[in-house]
C-alpha cells in the first residue's frame, strides 16, 4: 500500500500542469490526428514563455480552422511621487496572443503550426500601469508572472474548439 502511494505521489509531481482535450463533435466527421501526429502539448520554460507543439488533422475535408494561443500574465507596480510617498500597489494584466487562420494543404489535411506567446517584459508591464499623474514613478515590484493560457483550434462553422489545452 506504502509503494502505491509512493508511485501516485510521483505521478502528480511529473503531470503536466495543462489540461488538454480533443472533442470529435467539434469538428468534420472524420476528423482525425493523422498518422504520426498527435495533441499538441503546451510548455512553460522559465522565461514563463509558453510554446504549444503542432500538429496534424486529416479527414477534415476543405474546412478551415483557426488556432489561437492566449496568454495572460500579472505584475505587481508601485508608483511613488518625488516626496517619496507610495500609492497603493497594483497588479497589471497583460495579454500575449499568436494566433493564424489555417487552411487545408491537400488530400483533407490541415497543417497546426507550433505556436507560442514571450513573457512581457518589465517596460511592457510598467506601461500598462497607471500612477495619479506624469510626476509618479512606476516601480515594479513583481513579474511578469503567468496566470494562465488557453490554446484551441477551432473549425470553421465550429462554435466551440475541437481542441482545447488550459493550463496552468
Amino acid at each position: 500500500m506504502r509503494n502505491l502511494a509512493l508511485v501516485t505521489l510521483a505521478a502528480l509531481l511529473v503531470a503536466p500542469a495543462a489540461w488538454a482535450e480533443t472533442i470529435a463533435a467539434n469538428g468534420p466527421s472524420g476528423a482525425h490526428y493523422a498518422s504520426g501526429s498527435a495533441e499538441p502539448q503546451c510548455t512553460v520554460n522559465s522565461s514563463q514563455d509558453v510554446s504549444c507543439t503542432g500538429t496534424t488533422i486529416g479527414g477534415i475535408g476543405n474546412t478551415n480552422a483557426t488556432a489561437i494561443l492566449s496568454a495572460t500574465y500579472s505584475g505587481t507596480v508601485q508608483c511613488r511621487n518625488r516626496g517619496g510617498q507610495i500609492v497603493e500597489v497594483k497588479t497589471q494584466s497583460t495579454e500575449a496572443t499568436s494566433s493564424g487562420t489555417l487552411r487545408p494543404a491537400r488530400n483533407g489535411q490541415l497543417v497546426v503550426p507550433p505556436l507560442s506567446t514571450t513573457a512581457p517584459t518589465t517596460q511592457e508591464l510598467l506601461s500598462a500601469a497607471t500612477c495619479p499623474n506624469g510626476n509618479w514613478t512606476k516601480e515594479l515590484l513583481g513579474g511578469p508572472t503567468l496566470t494562465g493560457f488557453v490554446y484551441t483550434v477551432t473549425f470553421a462553422g465550429f462554435t466551440q474548439p475541437y481542441i482545447s489545452i488550459v493550463g496552468p
